[in-house]
């Protein structure tokens, strides 16, 4: 174990951070993290859509939904381009380079202009259209920053900045829209769907059992286990999740059944009290725990966790590189998931059909809302329970050596006291 744990230490641990400082891997992550508001204002409208549902007379909420998540391939293409220019330093342009992704966004969704009409499948404006803004907006990040050292006029020159500044970025953004003209207009592709195509193995994989299990596992346990930031894989998860969602909307929507069990509403579910679903260890620390330490802890995070935020538990335990309390945290990463497959699959509890990314509700407030349907409450139980009976022994050993060394310590300092009178 301690070969291991010194081999994620020493050589995943760096280069997985290296991944998540790369300009275009944080452009893309902190890109769909800044779109965050505008899907909770979504998930607003499927609230408020539940109380239509018990009143009929209530208007019809979806324009929350239609105006804010079903146009995050909108916000995706002009934040991408934006974040990597300013990741590369270059904030001078970022605007500029904001503007290029939006314009050939729309450019390659292929949109049908005739008798002043612009016509465009709105799919391809919210997820549908997610993995095609993120490539657009990597490759537009990409032209105008290796631009960037392009300056036409001299610095001490007395042209005005954001006069230099459309000069500077006339080429690169005539460059980008002639690649889509030529793609679209001349070769007659359609990018969007040839995009899509390519990536969507992934999101295939990504609605496996296998792939919905790995995934989680990674995110939900092992790295997190390791302090390694789980928003390394935020981007793929995001891909498969979101466009999962949206395609259970479009289903029930043509009166088809939504069959896509790897999204948000459904592996949030698990996270109760947080990754790794630490509620249950945080209630053994606060009310159960021997341990001064532990009894301190679990009372300082027992808030937090019910809140779905265990950042305080994972950290300052710790379970991070803690082998007695990180092989509960990997147990729960593969136990639950595959519960819950296993429920939404033999369709024990209903798919989820509507956004709502509330993940900060307590966990069975969440279940409801996510899945509209008690069995959903009656699912974050059981998950509740299995990770109770996977933390439980691991704590009392845990627990038992905490005490163990606080008696040490207590022991320690009384002698040391003695030693001071004499």
């Amino acid at each position: 174990m301690q070969k291991f744990m010194g081999f994620m230490t020493d050589k995943v641990a760096p280069k997985m951070n290296v991944i998540t400082r790369n300009p275009y891997v944080s452009a893309v992550q902190d890109a769909i993290l800044t779109t965050m508001p505008l899907i909770f204002i979504g998930t607003i409208g499927t609230v408020l859509d539940t109380i239509r549902e018990a009143f009929p007379a209530f208007p019809n909420c979806s324009g929350f939904s239609t105006f804010s998540f079903n146009l995050l391939s909108l916000f995706l293409a002009f934040l991408i381009p934006s974040f990597i220019m300013e990741k590369k330093k270059q904030r001078r342009t970022r605007n500029q380079a904001g503007l290029a992704g939006l314009s050939l966004f729309i450019m390659i969704i292929c949109p049908v202009i005739a008798d002043d009409k612009f016509t465009v499948s709105f799919k391809a404006l919210g997820a549908g259209g997610m993995i095609a803004a993120i490539f657009t907006g990597v490759f537009v990040g990409w032209v105008m920053s290796a631009f960037g050292k392009l300056h036409l006029f001299k610095e001490d020159s007395a042209v005005p900045d954001f006069v230099t500044v459309w000069f500077d970025t006339l080429i690169p953004i005539l460059l980008i829209l002639l690649v889509g003209w030529v793609a679209t207009s001349v070769a007659g592709l359609n990018i969007l769907e040839l995009i899509t195509n390519f990536f969507m193995p992934l999101v295939n994989f990504g609605e496996t059992f296998w792939g919905f299990v790995l995934v989680n596992f990674l995110t939900m346990a092992f790295l997190y286990s390791f302090g390694i930031s789980t928003w390394v894989l935020y981007s793929v998860m995001s891909v498969i999740c979101l466009t999962g969602i949206a395609a259970n909307e479009a289903a029930v929507a043509a009166g088809a059944a939504a069959t896509n069990i790897h999204v948000y509403e459904v592996t949030w579910i698990m996270t109760i009290g947080g990754g790794g679903a630490t509620f249950a260890l945080s209630i053994m620390m606060c009310f159960l725990a021997k341990s001064k330490r532990l009894k301190l802890m679990g009372e300082t995070c027992f808030i937090p966790s019910i809140f779905n935020i265990n950042e305080p538990l994972v950290y300052g335990t710790p379970i991070v590189f803690n082998p007695i309390l990180m092989i509960p945290m990997w147990l729960c990463g593969f136990i639950l998931p595959c519960i819950t497959w296993a429920a939404f699959k033999l369709s024990l509890v209903p798919i989820p059909t509507k956004v709502f990314e509330m993940w900060y509700l307590p966990k069975f407030i969440f279940a409801y809302f996510s899945t509209g349907s008690l069995r959903g409450v009656l699912l974050a139980v059981v998950l509740f329970a299995v990770s109770w009976v996977i933390y439980w022994p691991f704590f009392k050993v845990y627990d038992r050596q905490v005490c163990q060394e606080e008696a040490a310590s207590l022991e320690k300092q009384q002698v040391q006291a003695a030693r001071g009178e004499q």
